[in-house]
């Protein structure tokens, strides 16, 4: 037991660089995708004050032209932003495989453990939970950034100012409603925005879908191994994972049903966002 806890110890100095590249990255997840985007053709935004007041005025332009294709200012902003959410992405891609790295340091740790007091197992037990719930944060924000990274122009939409007050975009906005609650024949635009729902929706539901089914399998893992397990400590940590990996794929499995419906019929989504109820 002794040559197990040393082979499988965790010394504080690589707890310290994990807790280093966890701080980094998060730090960066928050400040670098505004400069990481801005490489791509076309340059980038200041903050999102900035993205907001271009996308303003280039979904007017766009409402206006009557046609399905972007004019260019719309497809500028658009182009930045899955190449913002890529950065994102990225990042807390990134991010998740150091969190899975530290989360099976502190799991070999909490094996080797045997020959240590209850302290020294809750303690372990304990790192081990929280980087787990930091590690499934981190898979959320991969999959959600994923998502307005291949569909970035409904993403978008969501941020427009409606209540701004703006006269163009007022009136645009107001078209947009009563084409939506007529229900009858609708823009070029409208119908690019109504498809681009729907598959902003469906891209959701394919992605949460496949975090359910590994959810689902680790707690499969979980619970075999805890019928196997003697010791209390480690019983309970995979009783956790267990449970919590039954509570989160159940949580996405509404999910992924909830966006298969709005994918299928996606106008009184939209509706009720432009209607400010979404």
């Amino acid at each position: 037991m002794t040559a197990l806890s040393r082979s499988t110890a965790i010394s504080g100095r690589a707890l310290a660089v994990f807790g280093a590249l966890t701080v980094a990255l998060g730090v960066a997840f928050v400040v670098g995708p505004l400069a990481l985007a801005a490489i791509r053709p076309g340059g980038g935004f200041a903050d999102q004050p900035a993205i907001v007041s271009a996308l303003r005025s280039a979904f007017v332009d766009y409402w206006d032209s009557g046609n399905r294709s972007f004019p260019g200012n719309l497809a500028r902003v658009t182009d930045y932003w899955s190449g913002y959410h890529v950065a994102k992405a990225g990042i807390a891609a990134l991010l998740l495989i150091v969190l899975v790295a530290l989360a099976v340091r502190l799991w070999k740790g909490l094996l080797g453990a045997g020959e240590f007091g209850p302290g020294r197992k809750a303690v372990l037990a304990s790192g081990w939970f929280l980087v787990l719930m930091l590690a499934l944060a981190s898979a959320v924000l991969v999959t959600v950034n994923i998502q307005g990274a291949i569909v970035p122009f409904s993403s978008l939409i969501t941020m427009l100012p409606l209540g701004a007050g703006n006269g163009r975009l007022t009136s645009a906005v107001d078209q947009v409603r009563q084409q939506l609650s007529a229900g009858g024949r609708t823009s070029p635009a409208l119908e690019v925005m109504v498809s681009d729902f729907a598959r902003y929706h469906a891209v959701l539901a394919v992605l949460a879908g496949i975090v359910a089914l590994v959810l689902v399998g680790m707690s499969v893992v979980s619970w075999r191994r805890f019928r196997a397990v003697g010791d209390r400590w480690t019983r309970s940590v995979l009783g956790s994972l267990g449970g919590l990996s039954v509570l989160s794929a159940l949580v996405l499995i509404v999910v992924v049903a909830a966006n298969v419906g709005v994918a299928a019929d996606p106008a009184p989504a939209l509706a009720a966002f432009f209607n400010g109820g979404w």
